[in-house]
């Protein structure tokens, strides 16, 4: 059982900006790694985003990205203790309300989606940190405003954390940063030197690593909470990650909204599990669902099918019941598409990405073959595409049949009411980010080993620069190619960044 925790997240508006400053630099100078997210305005034609060809997709992004803006960005500070046992992290979580000060579109879906889930129109339009996208103008490279701040976050070196991070940085660059490249050779080779320290994401890291069941957000912070729980009981002689948070006090505390992580819902299986939402973290029907949408109960109810596979596979005594190997497995018909079943090993794949031919281990990974949901048709309780792209279109092993499950009573559907209504707006920024750096630790404790020196390698190399791409079987890989120089914005903006000339003298530009 998970054990609950209440996290403190820092609103900042632009009347509290500038007296945050000092202590939000502070925290990234000092982090170890840094987790953001962001909540945005809309991303228009949603098949264009999955396009076969990523180059196409990225071209779809960046419309978007020009089009439209970041209404919050929230980041997540972690710096990890080195004088306690284990992993032990110092977490400070900041939720900023910003508004574009020049004309951008915002989508009704995505309107919806954030009101549902707490977001004040009214408190960003009155009280949002201003900005303008694309290259600095005027004093926009100098003082204490978002984009300057986003300097900071460069400056720092810090490891960069992302969940589905591709939309994130695309308008991170184009909002904070400078006006996007055309092409997405560029636009990775600027990444890598925008941060050298790595960039993650947990995505990835989920499906490949971790491998859970499912990718979504919620449900791989709430599984990695539930296992590390369940390790730190068992003992033994693994790692555990523990975290800590600091004690807000005086005028500072008038900023703290503290977002309550309860511990996980135990129904005795008196809900019945919405299996689009179990398997996406994302159902048409929204909060009209007759069905359960706890992620809690969804993670007991795979909890439980891992055991009785576990339990088969035992019995069993190495006797083959069922098809035979040779035999394909189950495919599911979903939206017009097969989806192949996670235990489906692909032929070797040869992809595009950044403009060179990605081979090897990674083209042998297993293919999780992904659609949009919906086919991009919106019904009216449909998601913003934060929750649209980053829940993830991957289907999740089911063997195509749904277990009988008893109804839910009245008493257990007003019981998850309520507990939700504890846990309302938990689609911010600032905590998706907190979420994102949990899910991020946690992974690396799996990877150290008690007693052994902290390691001169990076945090996961198994997933360094390595960006989820829906319905590819191989990331993108955030590196400057031969065959790519690097953006004159960029450049521009490096000499901010580090000083005049330090990268343009031994760069070329496009």
């Amino acid at each position: 059982m998970t054990s609950s925790m209440v996290v403190p997240v820092i609103d900042v508006q632009n009347d509290n900006f500038k007296e945050l400053w000092p202590t939000m630099v502070l925290a990234i100078k000092t982090a170890s790694f840094i987790a953001l997210d962001t909540e945005l305005s809309g991303l228009g034609n949603r098949k264009a985003l999955l396009a076969e060809c990523i180059e196409d997709r990225y071209k779809a992004i960046c419309n978007a990205a020009r089009t439209r803006s970041v209404l919050s960005l929230g980041f997540a500070c972690y710096k990890k203790l080195e004088n306690k046992d284990d992993d032990t992290y110092l977490v400070q979580v900041y939720n900023l309300t910003l508004l574009c000060s020049e004309e951008y579109v915002i989508e009704p879906q995505s309107v919806q989606f954030l009101v549902q889930h707490g977001f004040d129109f009214n408190k960003q339009y009155a009280e949002g940190v201003p900005y303008l996208r694309g290259n600095d103008r005027g004093v926009d490279a100098h003082g204490m405003n978002i984009r300057m701040l986003f300097v900071e976050l460069l400056r720092a070196r810090k490891p960069l954390v992302l969940h589905n991070g591709l939309i994130d940085m695309v308008f991170l660059y184009q909002c904070f940063y400078a006006q996007l490249p055309d092409k997405l050779g560029t636009f990775t080779a600027d990444l890598s030197q925008m941060f050298p320290a790595g960039i993650y994401d947990t995505k990835y890291a989920t499906e490949y690593q971790l491998r859970f069941a499912a990718s979504y957000l919620e449900y791989a912070y709430k599984k990695c909470k539930l296992d590390n729980s369940k390790s730190i009981e068992a003992g033994g002689g693994g790692r555990h990650l523990f975290l800590e948070f600091c004690n807000y006090s005086g005028p500072l505390s008038n900023y703290v909204d503290y977002r309550p992580c309860l511990a996980g819902f135990s129904p005795d299986g008196l809900l019945n599990v919405c299996q689009r939402f179990s398997a996406y973290g994302w159902c048409p029907n929204g909060s009209q669902c007759p069905l359960s949408h706890d992620t809690d109960l969804i993670i007991q109810h795979d909890e439980k099918k891992k055991k009785r596979k576990r339990k088969r596979k035992t019995t069993s005594q190495g006797k083959v019941e069922g098809a035979p190997e040779s035999k394909q497995p189950h495919m599911e018909l979903k939206q017009d598409q097969m989806i192949p079943d996670k235990d489906t090993k692909p032929p070797p794949v040869t992809e595009l990405v950044d403009g060179a031919q990605a081979q090897g281990p990674e083209s042998d990974e297993k293919m999780k073959t992904k659609v949009e949901e919906g086919n991009g048709v919106r019904e009216p309780q449909a998601v913003s595409i934060d929750e649209e792209m980053k829940t993830d279109k991957e289907e999740v092993e089911r063997n195509g049949v749904s277990e009988p499950q008893p109804l839910a009573t009245p008493d257990a559907k007003k019981e998850e009411s309520q507990r939700k209504k504890l846990e309302g707006g938990t689609h911010r920024a600032g905590f998706d980010a907190f979420m994102t750096g949990y899910i991020f630790s946690y992974a690396t404790t799996l990877t150290e080993r008690v007693g052994k020196p902290p390691s001169s390698e990076p945090w996961l190399p198994e997933c360094l620069n390595k960006v989820y791409l829906s319905g590819k079987s191989v990331p993108m890989h955030i590196v400057k190619s031969t065959f790519s120089k690097s953006f004159k914005a960029h450049l521009h903006k490096m000499d901010v960044v580090w000083g005049k000339g330090v990268v343009s003298k031994v760069e070329g530009t496009v």
